[in-house]
């Protein structure tokens, strides 16, 4: 295997939160259940990219994806594997760690894209920025695993296909749409910034309800339950004479 870095730098959000990958990562379980994540999503990926490859009536472009699904697909198995390793060195019982995934994401997103749908200006378009931003986040991954040397090499393989899946793709988007590539590329960038915004106020979202359920279990019920208790003890025992006007008439309810 060819050790070389990818020349690929991370972003400044990826690299402001690796303490935050390296914590994450820190933990076998934790590791174990984000490589089969990622396994998962790779080869997703490649059957998508596969139906890409079906779809396009460009020649080149079909013999690329092919390369490129391939590549997803091997991913995958390398991610599989390696989960299978680390799962057999855990003690038995789990202890549901936190996973962190909004926090830690793999993968290409391409669950967001209907490919029947799609051309290929917006196909390599949505392919090159999910590439690099693949690439960005397991630069980080890798330089995270510095105790685990088996999964920190299979971070530095994937990322060499990274590197060339981002290029081709933003080659071939130049060469199909060479005036208006640029436009592609930011139509693409905007949505992408607009499924993140609702992923992350998802995230939000649900540790807010969390929060706002713990306040209302343990603030909220506990007074509730004490005002109920008081107004009990200013209630007379028994039963309650009633006075005969009250009671003079049985044929009304008055």
């Amino acid at each position: 295997m060819d050790t070389a870095r990818p020349h690929e730098r991370p972003t400044a959000f990826d690299r402001m939160l690796t303490p935050v990958h390296r914590w994450i990562w820190s933990d076998a379980e934790r590791r174990v259940q984000k490589l089969l994540r990622f396994g998962e999503t790779e080869t997703d990926g490649g059957r998508d990219i596969l139906r890409a490859a079906e779809v396009t009536s460009d020649r080149l472009l079909r013999r690329l994806y092919l390369e490129h699904a391939i590549d997803e697909f091997r991913h995958g198995v390398l991610f599989r594997r390696r989960a299978a390793a680390l799962l057999g060195t855990l003690p038995s019982r789990s202890n549901g760690s936190f996973q962190g995934d909004w926090l830690a994401p793999g993968g290409h997103g391409l669950d967001d894209l209907q490919v029947d749908d799609e051309s290929d200006y917006t196909m390599l378009a949505f392919l090159h920025l999910s590439e690099k931003a693949a690439a960005s986040r397991f630069t980080v991954y890798r330089d995270v695993m510095q105790h685990d040397p088996p999964t920190r090499a299979i971070f530095e393989e994937i990322l060499h296909d990274e590197t060339f899946h981002m290029n081709y793709t933003r080659t071939q988007l130049a060469r199909i749409a060479p005036q208006r590539h640029r436009r592609h590329l930011w139509r693409a960038r905007l949505s992408r910034l607009w499924k993140s915004y609702l992923r992350l106020a998802t995230a939000i979202a649900g540790v807010l309800g969390s929060i706002l359920l713990i306040i209302q279990y343990f603030v909220l019920l506990p007074l509730f339950a004490w005002l109920a208790k008081r107004a009990e003890r200013r209630e007379i025992p028994g039963w309650s004479l009633v006075s005969p006007k009250a009671s003079g008439s049985l044929q009304s309810q008055y």
